[in-house]
């Protein structure tokens, strides 16, 4: 989730992703284009392949995968010349894995983002224990994670996820009063069933 500026500050973009943007989104560089644009901002692929560590060809050719299927749209205003700009053309992809129940590859292909969103948590996790220290006492005590257990029936944890969701929208469009110290961080929500055998 984006820190709170005149940009973040406009309503979000939302898209139901259908089965053939999911096919194409399941893929590492792809997942990692989408998210770069919706954080930084249009860029051209250049600049997103040293983001991103990767080459220019690379990035240039997947970038019109998912613009061939909507997920990412040219930025004209900006291209100068050869140059062509490219930003995210949503803010958020929305599905429910019931959506791909009768397309046995687009259930793997979301099989496999799920998968990918809980690599990235661990990921972000394992990189903030590395530099916490050097952090401020207050960013240290705001960042991190907890959890909680709860006995639910399915559309009560719908509303809840709704509500949560609102709660968070909130805060992303309001001025932030400390704005002075503000940064960008990035919120997971998580629900998942206590299975046999865990506590």
């Amino acid at each position: 989730m984006e820190s709170s500026t005149p940009e973040s500050r406009r309503a979000l973009r939302e898209v139901r992703i259908d089965h053939r943007q999911v096919r194409v989104l399941a893929h590492p560089l792809r997942l990692r284009l989408v998210g770069a644009l919706r954080v930084h901002g249009p860029a051209t692929a250049t600049t997103l392949a040293q983001l991103l560590d990767t080459n220019t060809g690379a990035t240039s050719y997947h970038l019109r995968q998912l613009a061939d299927v909507g997920l990412v749209v040219e930025d004209p205003d900006r291209g100068t010349g050869r140059q062509r700009w490219w930003r995210a053309a949503h803010d958020v992809t929305n599905w429910e894995p019931t959506d791909f129940d009768d397309d046995p590859d687009a259930r793997a292909a979301i099989e496999w983002i799920q998968g990918d969103q809980v690599r990235l948590l661990v990921e972000h996790a394992e990189r903030w224990f590395a530099v916490q220290h050097e952090w401020s006492p207050a960013w240290r005590d705001a960042l991190g994670m907890g959890d909680a257990f709860l006995t639910i029936s399915p559309a009560r944890l719908e509303a809840l996820k709704a509500e949560l969701w609102q709660v968070l929208e909130r805060y992303r469009a309001e001025p932030d009063p400390a704005a002075s110290d503000a940064t960008s961080v990035q919120l997971f929500l998580a629900a998942y069933p206590l299975l046999k055998g865990r506590p």
